[in-house]
């Protein structure tokens, strides 16, 4: 199956994601792509082995028509291939690179773009991993991020970073939106637009990060606001039944080739089944999310109107004075599953109500298919200090809660319930 139709129209990505990047024909006609669990290929030739190494080591350029053969597992793998093509189309890119986890996909992705010295500007808050790998482990390499608090004013909060350093030193923008965990928005053309602005100042590309695994690939393409890579914790929406870890990155050849060198080296890559796992998944992913949407959509609204909840950050809910909203209407088809909500008490009452649910499960993650509740400021995001993530909107009476396909009247009992605990 081709991207395109006959006609020349692309597929949309539910069509590309059931046969894209897969022939039978090469599988005794298997419908399904069979599981290659194998570390190593075998060469038809003694010549063909060399000249499969001579590009995977980038010893020659390809050749028109010629693509990478099948060498060794740690380089390449067809499940890994076909779902790398197909998260590519759904995203609007050109290619993927699929890791053993999302914090093997930002560290690679980082470490292969930048340099001793260079800087690197974050949205905040974002997820605690990242957070750690900004802080305490890409200061040792001489890497320096910024963060800037997310929001309608992040552009110009970043300009103003990057005028105080040194806008030659900037090598990359990196972004979460909505931001972990408090679902805050950026506007992904005014910082697509810093980017190049950037750029052309410092005569060298300054690429655009987007961490998209809140809402993409189903409610958000970064690509179409002028992102330059596209990262996911697979583990989440596009895994989706909370069996497997994974990562992957799309992007523009010319910015995943230097990531595809790195995952060799740094072996980083995901295994063969776990890529069987997520062409799987890949399948049933917008049938999953727009289900949860319409679930978080109905819960979200029901918390923001319990006289126990203090406030809840739900895109779909933003008021139309909000900027915000404008924010979402513009780069988003669907306001996801992701509700962050706030309720009057601190810790102590906030961790009675997490220990109150019966349905919704206490535990980190989130896009699964169960439903999921979490406390923030004391697990997913313990390393950042209580004061910084209290000045992103994030205190100790938090909750972010990740919802799942069951019941709709279920899950609402069961909040109802729990609330009443507190």
């Amino acid at each position: 199956m081709d991207r395109m139709d006959p006609e020349g129209n692309e597929y949309n990505p539910e069509t590309l994601a059931l046969g894209y990047g897969y022939d039978p024909l090469l599988s005794e006609g298997s419908v399904k792509p069979p599981v290659f669990l194998t570390s190593t290929f075998q060469f038809k030739s003694a010549m063909e082995g060399k000249r499969f190494f001579e590009l995977a080591y980038g010893l020659r350029q390809k050749e028109e028509g010629e693509s990478l053969g099948l060498i060794y597992s740690r380089i390449n793998n067809p499940n890994m291939q076909i779902f790398e093509e197909r998260m590519a189309a759904w995203d609007h890119m050109e290619q993927g690179a699929v890791f053993s986890s999302g914090m093997a996909a930002i560290m690679t992705a980082i470490l292969c773009h930048v340099q001793p010295g260079d800087y690197i500007l974050s949205s905040a808050p974002v997820y605690g991993g990242t957070h750690y790998l900004f802080e305490h482990i890409l200061p040792k390499f001489n890497v320096r991020v910024i963060q800037v608090p997310a929001g309608n004013d992040t552009a110009a909060l970043m300009d103003e970073a990057a005028q105080e350093i040194g806008v030659e030193k900037v090598k990359m923008i990196y972004l979460e939106t909505p931001a972990n965990p408090s679902n805050i928005m950026i506007d992904l053309e005014s910082i697509s637009s810093l980017a190049k602005d950037f750029s052309s100042r410092r005569k060298e590309k300054v690429l655009l990060a987007v961490d998209n695994t809140f809402f993409g690939p189903i409610f958000q393409r970064p690509a179409d606001y002028g992102a330059d890579l596209i990262i996911y914790s697979a583990t989440k929406f596009i895994g989706g039944h909370s069996d497997l870890i994974a990562g992957v990155v799309t992007g523009k050849k010319e910015d995943i080739k230097p990531i595809l060198d790195y995952r060799t080296i740094f072996g980083t890559m995901a295994n063969p089944f776990t890529g069987w796992l997520l062409l799987r998944s890949l399948e049933t992913l917008s049938v999953r999310m727009r289900r949860q949407a319409k679930s978080a959509k109905i819960l979200a609204k029901y918390l923001m109107e319990h006289s126990k909840v203090k406030n809840v950050k739900y895109p779909a809910l933003y008021s139309s004075d909000n900027p915000q909203k404008k924010i979402f209407e513009k780069q988003c088809t669907g306001p996801g599953s992701l509700i962050s909500f706030d309720i009057y008490q601190g810790e102590e009452q906030a961790f009675k109500l997490l220990d109150s649910f019966r349905i919704f499960r206490l535990a980190v993650s989130l896009g699964g298919t169960e439903s999921l509740v979490e406390h923030p400021m004391s697990m997913t995001h313990a390393d950042v200090p209580p004061e910084q993530l209290e000045n992103f909107g994030v205190t100790s009476g938090t909750i972010r809660m990740s919802v799942g396909i069951e019941h709709i009247s279920d899950l609402k009992r069961d909040i109802k319930n729990a609330l009443a605990k507190i």
